[in-house]
This record gives structure tokens, sequence and C-alpha cells, in this order.
């Protein structure tokens, strides 16, 4: 009933049924990139799955299946994964509820809502005016400012509270990809965007960041706005992820162009009972 699923592979290639979901569940191309990833597909290409060793797996379902069509798919989706160890479970909301209420029951596990989120997509870029600044790519003489920024941001995205030093490998690894910016008020660092991956039509913004004391100033949407224009000299369409827990960062978005696209959710699996 499956066969593996590659990077190049036709069911997420342009004309596919996957096309049209292919904002909502973009991180299907970074992740088929791995050597070690587990990736199947049905012959139709009408569901795929994809997981990192040690990650949550991503399910796509497409909306051409009935309801019945789809339940069977993911009771044999489960019997397939039977074994493999796996943290998680992401995809549209109800598509992944369902994947994880049948997972759980299996394997006598429980589960809950790790994170909800908004895809978007940037037809067009709108730039926010009078701001002050300009963009930087990021160099490695900015490790110390980039691995604060990484805590802040670990800190507001998931409540994980790390001292900066422990960033410093990831801020370096970040920078020597060229894909690092700042935005520069008066020779400073004041605001951070990465441009996380590029597939075949799309580039993908994360790690958007501002200090608290910087917040409000509009230097994010000034930065995210000029990686938009990088990425569309590139001939790509800017998208990103935002977590609908923080209406802030999803109206900066908004404002400057980005279009909602289809909700994300990652459902975790836990030995311990539901809170």
């Amino acid at each position: 009933m499956f066969s593996r699923l590659d990077s190049n592979d036709e069911a997420i290639a342009k004309g596919s049924a996957f096309e049209s979901d292919e904002v909502q569940f973009n991180l299907f191309h970074r992740i088929t990139e791995g050597s070690d990833t587990l990736s199947c597909k049905t012959q139709d290409g009408k569901m795929i799955f994809a997981q990192t060793p040690g990650h949550s797996g991503w399910l796509w379902i497409s909306k051409q299946m009935t309801a019945e069509e789809r339940n069977y798919i993911i009771q044999e989706l489960v019997n397939h994964l039977k074994g493999v160890p796996l943290p998680g479970v992401t995809g549209e909301p109800e598509t992944a509820a369902l994947f994880a209420d049948v997972f759980s029951k299996k394997n006598h596990l429980q589960y809950e809502t790790e994170m909800v989120m908004e895809s978007y997509y940037c037809p067009k870029v709108i730039k926010p005016e009078n701001v002050p600044g300009k963009i930087q790519t990021a160099t490695l003489q900015d490790v110390d400012t980039v691995a604060e920024y990484l805590a802040g941001f670990l800190r507001d995205a998931f409540g994980t509270a790390v001292e900066p030093n422990t960033q410093a490998a990831k801020a370096e690894t970040m920078i020597q990809t060229g894909n690092l910016y700042l935005w520069i008020v008066d020779g400073q660092p004041v605001s951070m965007a990465n441009i996380s991956h590029r597939s075949p039509r799309h580039a993908r913004i994360n790690s958007v960041f501002t200090p608290i004391s910087q917040r409000k100033k509009g230097y994010a949407s000034a930065l995210v706005a000029e990686l938009c224009v990088i990425i569309e000299s590139e001939k790509l369409v800017p998208m990103l992820y935002a977590d609908l827990k923080n209406p802030d960062s999803n109206k900066v978005y908004q404002n400057i162009g980005f279009l909602e696209s289809g909700k994300i959710a990652e459902f975790k699996f836990t030995d311990s009972p539901k809170r």
C-alpha cells in the first residue's frame, strides 16, 4: 500500500494533489531531503508521511479523500509505523488529531496538543513606512547577539529558559549559511530573522525575534519585509509558520502582506495522563 517518498517525488511536485496545500505542509520538502528520513506515500499520492528521527512526523491527506477513506488510510499507516519511535504528529488539526487518537490507542499512549500554527504566504510584500534602520547579513562578529536572540526566541516560543551561551554553536552555524539577517539601527542590531529553507516554489522564514526593549517599533516588520524582497528576487514565494498563541506576530505578518494558508497542529505523545 505504501512506497517511499523522496525529495524529488512526483507526489510533492508541481501539478500534484499536494501542491494546493504546499504552503501549509511546506516542511515536507525539508524533511525529505534528509538521508535518514522515514517517509512514505500511497500509490495515488493522496497521503504522504515523513519524519526526521527523533522528531514529530508530518502527515498530509488530500481533501479529495472521503472521511471513510481517510480513516482507513490512518489505520493502515499506524499499522505500517509499528515499532517506530514517534514523539508526535503534525498536520491539519482534524487529521492529525485522528491519527494521534488511533496511534495512541494502538501503542497505549496519551496525547496532547503541543502547538497550533497558522501557515502564511506572501504573494506581494507591503513594506512598512518610516521605520529607521537597515538590513544587514549577520557575521561571526554577531555570534553573541544571535545567541542571545535565540535564547529569547526559545523563551517566547516554547517557554524554555536557556542561557545564551548554550546557543552559541547554533548561532555560528546559522550565521555561516549566509541566510541570517539583522535589522541595524544606529549601528546596533535590534531584530533578527532567518531564511531557513528554499523549496522548489517557496522560501521559509523563521527565527524572527526582537528583544523586548525594541518591540513595537516596526523593526521585525521591516526586516521580514526585506527578506521577502530577497526571496521574491529569487522567483520564490515567501512563507512562514506563526504560533496562534502570539496574536502580535500574526498581525505583524498580515500587515506586510502575508495571507493565511491553513492551520497546522502538533500533537505530542506521552506515557503520562493528559493534563
